[in-house]
């Protein structure tokens, strides 16, 4: 199954955000950052019911070189993303997006 991924207004602020910080350290680790999302986003397109879910409904797929996490809500054909959230840094800070 392939799902619709639709990224939510704070989402892309949250990868914008982090893309930048990254290149602050580095120049282009920021555009790296972006392709492991990238990559996260293939991986819950193609298998979104594969990501563990919270009892609200919210899945979660971790990058795989970053501290960060996706988190998403699946509804019908379409996969809503929530948060592109730093997964060591206050945790549940994104639930107040619910």
């Amino acid at each position: 199954m392939t799902s619709r991924l639709a990224l939510s207004p704070a989402a892309l602020d949250d990868l914008r955000a982090a893309a930048d910080w990254y290149d602050t350290r580095r120049p282009g680790l920021g555009d790296e950052f972006v392709g492991q999302v990238e990559l996260c986003f293939s991986r819950i397109e193609q298998r979104p019911r594969f990501f563990p879910e919270g009892s609200d409904g919210v899945r979660t797929a971790l990058l795989r070189r970053f501290p960060y996490a996706v988190l998403f809500r699946i509804g019908g054909e379409r996969v809503e993303v929530l948060a592109v959230w730093h997964w060591h840094r206050a945790p549940w800070g994104w639930l107040e997006r619910l």
